[in-house]
């Protein structure tokens, strides 16, 4: 599944796009029907041409093998993934992913599931690398060496689900009422800079990464020529790819912090770093000269989730809607207050979280 090849060759639309996502601290499990809704209610923030879902907790019979969510043209594309799969990874189960059919959603891809897992001694071109580095790069070898194919969800007990269309259709078409995770997010699409098409829906991920993105990464050209010296190949022609490889990048691999992380994403201004005591200034000093190529420029607000928290981060400015909402053991993140209030009308605590301020949730072990 690749990109159009004139990707660039189209109308611009003006930026639109909704983000929602609900986590519970305690792992409890909350009903698809809950994003399906409150994406619902912000129908019209897309336009139909992208919705998606990542959900956490959905694999339990499964959990400690990695779920590979591949989509295909043809079925030359499915034999081409499968024999590469077989050639680097141990496969344990394959099924195709449930659907059902809907009106809304016309000539899908080919969509199934692995559950896979590095081999104890691998050979080959990536034998020596680390097991995470290793499905990173398997993945990005299928995404980048098979014709029509594309891995679009490689975590573990996780998966998304996404597509041209709105996100309930979306929803309905992968039969996500019949899901329930723990950590749950959701995007409507309305893209401005790259036309609509299956793999360039949200959510985009990398290993158990998931981000859902409201705006433009204006950045994009910068960032995605830095990850390229770090091993990571940007396929989808879409701007918000690159934040779900720098977050694998920054985190897992150079070891920072969720609060670190997003420092590097929305860091504050030069002049107001001038102004900050000595050891803060000389913190946000060695950031922006270490990953000045990894900062994100540009309106935007992004829902980061892996399997055990979630983050809401708005750039610098605050150019595009972010609010939160707690309710028990449950934390919100939405574009549209209207959108959480559709799903629990009574809560406890709303906010708004100020520019570049990071709102890090995490699961209670």
């Amino acid at each position: 599944m690749k990109a159009p090849a004139r990707y660039y060759d189209f109308e611009k639309d003006i930026s639109g796009c909704g983000i929602f996502g609900v986590i519970h601290r305690k792992r409890g499990l909350i009903s698809g029907d809950m994003p399906i809704s409150a994406m619902a209610c912000m129908h019209d923030r897309g336009n139909g041409l992208g919705g998606g879902f990542a959900a956490y907790g959905i694999y339990p019979d499964f959990a400690d093998k990695y779920c590979l969510h591949i989509m295909c043209d043809d079925k030359n594309a499915v034999e081409g993934s499968e024999r590469m799969i077989r050639e680097f990874l141990d496969l344990h189960e394959y099924e195709p992913i449930p659907t059902r059919k809907t009106l809304a959603i016309t000539n899908p891809p080919i969509v199934n599931r692995y559950f896979v897992s590095v081999p104890e001694r691998p050979v080959g071109e990536f034998a020596e690398l680390p097991e995470e580095d290793y499905m990173v790069a398997v993945v990005m070898k299928i995404n980048t060496h098979v014709p029509g194919a594309f891995v679009f969800s490689s975590g573990k007990n996780m998966g998304a689900f996404k597509g041209v269309g709105f996100p309930e259709d979306i929803a309905d078409f992968f039969r996500l009422d019949e899901y329930k995770a723990y950590i749950w997010t959701g995007h409507n699409r309305f893209p401005t800079n790259t036309p609509g098409w299956w793999g360039g829906a949200h959510p985009f991920t990398i290993l158990n990464w998931s981000i859902v993105h409201n705006g433009e990464i204006s950045s994009y050209g910068i960032n995605r020529r830095y990850l390229c010296e770090h091993d990571y190949l940007c396929t989808l022609m879409t701007d918000t790819e690159v934040v779900a490889y720098e977050l694998d990048l920054l985190i897992r691999k150079h070891g920072l912090s969720w609060d670190m992380a997003a420092k590097v994403f929305a860091p504050p201004f030069w002049d107001e770093i001038e102004r900050m005591p000595e050891r803060e200034r000389e913190l946000y000093t060695a950031l922006r000269a270490t990953y000045g190529p990894a900062m994100l420029n540009g309106p935007f607000a992004i829902l980061v989730a892996d399997n055990n928290r979630l983050m809401g981060l708005n750039d610098r400015i605050k150019l595009r809607p972010l609010l939160v909402a707690e309710k028990d053991d449950m934390v919100f993140m939405s574009s549209e207050e209207s959108a959480v209030r559709d799903v629990c009308p009574d809560l406890d605590r709303v906010w708004m979280p100020k520019a570049g301020e990071p709102v890090i949730v995490d699961i209670e072990e």
